[in-house]
């Protein structure tokens, strides 16, 4: 059996167009998040984390979200992000050799 059309159905295009402009008008609203994770390893960080070495990961949708551990709430906007990128920068400790 050849698979030579393995693209979807038009069907299929018109409701993934649809879902696309309702979440993008009616989206998820990161209302319920994981706990908080830090990234140790700089070679292997999120986008999220780079602001402030933190994340949280929305339990609904999955989006990553810069988390301000010292402020204790989700980053928003870039100015926030990387006002707290210096914040955080400050409180780096050196490991024990």
């Amino acid at each position: 059996m050849m698979y030579a059309d393995l693209s979807p159905p038009a069907e299929l295009e018109v409701v993934g167009m649809f879902s696309r402009l309702m979440d993008g008008l009616f989206g998820c609203w990161h209302t319920h998040y994981s706990f908080p994770v830090t990234v140790r390893d700089k070679s292997r960080r999120v986008k999220a984390a780079i602001p402030t070495g933190t994340y949280v990961v929305c339990t609904d949708c999955g989006k990553e979200l810069p988390y301000d551990w010292r402020e204790m709430r989700v980053l928003w906007s870039g100015s926030e992000a990387s006002a707290s990128a210096v914040a955080a920068a400050s409180l780096v400790t050196k490991e024990a050799a």
